[in-house]
């Protein structure tokens, strides 16, 4: 049975509008197969910063975001998505079943933590329950949503002494893009992008690219692969 909601405007039942976010194909259409009877989708997008203009733009009821995304990861998208006042309720997809990855998507304001592995079986119970203001976070991770609340939020700890900007150019570096790539991307000048990787250098203590390749993909920015 399709899921309905009540529209804020005209007072009238409606199938909520979901937004996906994911980089991988086969995803986004197993996503949609499995959500299109229940929901309104939007048209999907594959990278985060796509995926928070296109959330300003739509105003979308549940975002679900893979947490490993060019350009700007899942977790970041949300970051700024919440920021910016949306009343989208978020899901971040992850193929870490690990307290602490859940534990970074509540921090930043995500309602729901699904292990990509499980989605066909939770995904739509998760949507319906963060619809609800209630959070939703996979079994296979942890059974006392109160533990994931409390433990330890690394990535606001550690990623804290960086501002949104240097987030995004870490991530950009990490990925592998060059100076004036970035620059492109985010709009800026290419000294810009040099600037705040050097601040980013001294705020980490590290010293190559390499090094902030390393750092990025253990803190979930990308993934390793």
């Amino acid at each position: 049975m399709a899921t309905f909601i009540r529209d804020e405007v005209t007072g009238e039942k409606r199938k909520p509008r979901l937004l996906l976010a994911d980089d991988h194909a086969i995803v986004l259409e197993g996503m949609n197969r499995l959500l299109q009877t229940e929901y309104d989708l939007l048209p999907p997008v594959s990278d985060g910063q796509l995926l928070v203009e296109t959330a300003e733009r739509t105003n979308p009821d549940v975002i679900v975001a893979d947490i490993s995304m060019p350009i700007l990861n899942g977790i970041e998208a949300a970051r700024q998505i919440k920021k910016k006042g949306l009343k989208a309720k978020v899901v971040i997809l992850s193929m870490h079943a690990d307290i602490e990855w859940a534990s970074q998507a509540l921090a930043v304001g995500a309602l729901g933590y699904v292990v990509k592995q499980s989605a066909a079986e939770e995904l739509i119970r998760a949507i319906n329950e963060v619809l609800q203001n209630k959070t939703y976070i996979t079994p296979r991770v942890a059974r006392d949503k109160t533990a994931v609340q409390q433990s330890p939020k690394s990535w606001g700890t550690t990623i804290a002494p960086l501002t949104a900007r240097e987030r995004e150019v870490l991530q950009l570096v990490a990925e592998g893009r060059t100076i004036n790539g970035i620059a492109a991307i985010l709009k800026v000048a290419g000294r810009t992008v040099v600037f705040h990787k050097t601040n980013i250098m001294d705020k980490l203590n590290l010293r190559t690219t390499a090094d902030l390749t390393r750092y990025a993909v253990r803190h979930g920015m990308i993934s390793a692969s």
